[in-house]
């Protein structure tokens, strides 16, 4: 095992301790750094509910004269994501076989202060996950990877180079239904150190956990990062219907079975004395 043996001391009668150091070096020293909370890390879904927009503040803490840009990522709950593509034979319209996507998130967005593209490189943005660009989705099954800008990135699957059409595909319609959005100027300083963005959410916002993620970077490299987490839940008369239909799903369907062939015989009687 080894261990720290001190020095002997040396043969001198006294000792003349050194100057303290200056009180700018000490504040040089301090790393520059970000922090970031959110106004509700709470969302409650009702039947009244018609989305939400929810304010995170921010600080940078010990700004130096580089100039900093803030990015703000909001990931919520992953999903599984089915396509198909119609396609023509012989005259007529069929579906393609389906392809699934795992782990797209069922909301995605990013804020920043300016353009994604002028804060940080395409292999840096990537190796982070920031950006729709840059979004990981797991690719179908026997899917391939390559080394692209010094990052492994999945680019041709069993679907073959029309790959990253479907992940195209995944990513407009999530942005058609409001789901994937990118602000680039959506990330504001108020004040020296101070800044603020808006998250809006949807009413058709997935329920569970968001992860929420506000990155700091200083000449295209990022030096900090604040992390939360937001839930998004529903109340009420929606959440026990909800539990109910996942913890008991055959029960669930065999009564929404009897509930619709009720409806159907009182709707049938009401005609038939009319």
């Amino acid at each position: 095992m080894f261990q720290d043996i001190p020095p002997e001391p040396a043969a001198v009668v006294q000792t003349v301790p050194a100057p303290p150091p200056p009180e700018q070096s000490i504040n040089t020293a301090r790393e520059v750094r970000v922090a970031a909370a959110l106004t509700d890390a709470q969302i409650k879904v009702d039947t009244r509910f018609s989305g939400a927009s929810i304010v995170l503040y921010g600080a940078v803490f010990n700004p130096t004269e580089t100039p900093t840009d803030v990015v703000l990522v909001v990931r919520g709950p992953n999903e599984t994501v089915r396509l198909v593509k119609k396609t023509r034979h012989n005259g007529v319209w069929l579906n393609s076989r389906p392809v699934v996507f795992e782990g797209a998130p069922g909301f995605y967005m990013t804020a920043s202060t300016r353009p994604l593209a002028d804060i940080a490189e395409f292999g840096q943005l990537r190796r982070l996950g920031v950006g729709l660009d840059h979004l990981r989705i797991n690719a179908p099954e026997e899917a391939t990877t390559v080394t692209r800008y010094g990052v492994r990135d999945v680019v041709i699957s069993r679907l073959g180079e029309d790959y990253l059409d479907w992940r195209r595909a995944v990513i407009r319609l999530k942005e058609s239904a409001g789901l994937y959005k990118s602000n680039p100027k959506g990330v504001r300083f108020v004040d020296r150190g101070l800044f603020r963005a808006e998250v809006e959410l949807p009413a058709t916002a997935p329920t569970g956990i968001y992860y929420a993620e506000v990155w700091l970077f200083q000449q295209g490299a990022p030096i900090s990062v604040s992390n939360m987490t937001l839930t998004v839940e529903k109340v009420g008369l929606e959440r026990r219907i909800y539990q109910f239909a996942h913890r008991q799903p055959w029960l669930y369907g065999i009564l929404c079975v009897l509930i619709a062939a009720g409806i159907g015989y009182l709707a049938s009687r009401i005609f038939r004395n009319r």
